[in-house]
């Protein structure tokens, strides 16, 4: 408190006492200073003077989040569950009623952004998702530089490829990209933010030092896009080059390849910013979904969503699609909210407790939030087929299958599929890491016909194995299951311990 709000006692009366919210609210306001004051010390050991800016404009972004979340915590959730209604008509539209595009001039002011800022770690790998290998010996990498390559030649258009990484994924991937260095497409490269994780405790940074471990610091999920693409100068430089549109999706989804429809739909509607939504399944009930608050489409996330209500958000009665992160936007719009200092995501706090024992906050923000802030914003509901990411093994048994065929770097359902649905696949504990998995096929089972497939415990599979219907496959602790090669499993149950012989 400063000295002007503190009173001298005396003997005629007594201090004022502080109401509970007002302490509350001193004690953040203290939290917000002591926050200040500590990122503004470590600034100034920064001798470097643009090394010492670039630090203080992250640092200030940083300082924003963090006041956003002060507020947040004190007023509690900002989200009346009243208030959330479904999308209007106009809100969401049906991709199939989009008008198809036979001009291709609308590709000259597109660049495509790629969010590369995850590590393979939930795979068991180690370095950038995107360099996991996924088909034919191609990693996620490999395949979206193949689809640009072939568009450009294609349409003679010169589409930039972009890639935004984090401190994590850097310097590896710069690496890899090298290998293109020949090729004719022009990829670009920048980081996220890095922000220091806060000690839950004491709501200090734990980094006393610009130059401290990386272990102290974290990217602050996909929202940090818009201000990390001003602070490195590639917004100012696509928008010189005359680049007007940008399409936005994560590293690995396989199936969010470029759309000459939607782009020409955004080009001729107006619009700021598209979100492409697909139809929820049972296998989605916690994804981001679209929802009309107060007249404005907004993207609700889980996080967000009140204990007592969990059940209706999980419903496919109410909210029917979810966010695929497949997203178009207006790179004018992005400078000119950025500008103005208007991007006010939802704050998400990650708690996490690290190998020290040390409880940390990770402040992040989603970039499907930013959806509120952009003009005539929408979202359109596309094919199951433009969602296809690879999250686990399980996913990664899926795209590697005789389901899809490679196009070009795109993956193509196999047509023989009767079904537009894709199995339902879940793989146990001992195929979670991409090593195991790949040492448990001697190749992945052909599953054009198949519903559902469950596996868990000591299971192999032999070459040229076969699977329809629902097939659950369970080796109990201790046991091993193997599956011979050119096996047919058909709506089959196997359990137990059980070696199974070739005839």
């Amino acid at each position: 408190m400063s000295n002007q709000s503190t009173e001298k006692s005396n003997g005629s009366h007594h201090p004022q006492t502080l109401s509970a919210v007002d302490f509350h609210s001193a004690t953040l306001g203290v939290a917000a200073n002591t926050m200040k004051n500590e990122l503004s010390r470590m600034a100034h050991t920064i001798q470097d003077m643009k090394s010492r800016r670039a630090f203080q404009n992250e640092m200030d972004n940083f300082f924003i989040l963090f006041t956003r979340y002060l507020n947040e915590k004190s007023k509690g959730t900002k989200l009346n569950w009243d208030k959330v209604k479904e999308p209007s008509p106009e809100q969401i539209i049906p991709y199939k009623k989009i008008p198809k595009c036979d001009n291709p001039e609308y590709l000259n002011k597109l660049a495509v952004l790629k969010l590369n800022g995850g590590l393979g770690t939930t795979m068991g790998c180690i370095g950038p998702k995107s360099a996991i290998e996924v088909r034919d010996g191609m990693t996620f990498l490999d395949l979206s530089v193949r689809q640009i390559e072939y568009l450009n030649s294609k349409h003679d258009v010169n589409v930039p490829f972009i890639l935004m990484n984090s401190f994590n994924t850097d310097e590896e991937t710069k690496r890899i990209v090298h290998k293109y260095s020949s090729h004719k497409i022009n990829i670009l490269t920048f980081n996220q933010s890095r922000y220091p994780r806060i000690n839950k405790e004491s709501l200090l940074p734990m980094t006393r030092s610009p130059n401290a471990d990386i272990s102290q610091w974290y990217p602050p999920g996909h929202g940090d896009l818009f201000e990390s693409m001003c602070n490195s100068g590639i917004l100012d430089q696509l928008i010189s080059e005359g680049k007007e549109y940008l399409f936005v999706s994560n590293v690995d989804n396989l199936g969010a390849v470029v759309d000459l429809n939607i782009l020409q739909h955004m080009v001729e509607s107006d619009t700021e910013f598209l979100m492409e939504v697909t139809d929820k399944t049972k296998a989605d009930i916690k994804g981001g979904t679209l929802i009309d608050y107060e007249g404005t489409v907004r993207l609700l996330e889980v996080a967000q969503v009140p204990p007592e209500h969990m059940e209706e958000f999980k419903s496919i009665k109410k909210f029917r699609i979810f966010n695929t992160n497949n997203l178009w936007i207006n790179l004018k719009a992005i400078k000119r909210i950025n500008d103005e200092k208007e991007f006010n995501m939802e704050v998400i706090a990650n708690s996490k407790t690290l190998e020290s024992g040390e409880k940390v906050i990770q402040l992040e923000t989603a970039v499907g939030a930013a959806i509120k802030h952009f003009k005539n914003a929408h979202g359109i509901n596309v094919p199951r087929s433009r969602f296809l990411p690879v999250k686990s093994t399980s996913d990664l048994f899926l795209v590697t299958s005789d389901l899809y065929s490679l196009n070009h770097g795109e993956l193509v359902m196999n047509p023989k599929r009767l079904f537009e649905t894709v199995p339902l696949v879940k793989l146990g504990d001992e195929f979670k890491k991409v090593s195991n998995f790949l040492s448990r096929f001697q190749s992945i089972p052909g599953i054009l016909e198949l519903d559902h497939l469950t596996v868990t415990g000591d299971v192999r599979f032999g070459a040229g194995v076969t699977l329809k219907g629902t097939v659950i496959i369970v080796a109990n602790h201790g046991s091993r299951i193997d599956i011979p090669p050119h096996s047919l499993l058909e709506n089959k149950v196997v359990s137990g311990n059980l070696v199974l012989l070739e005839h």
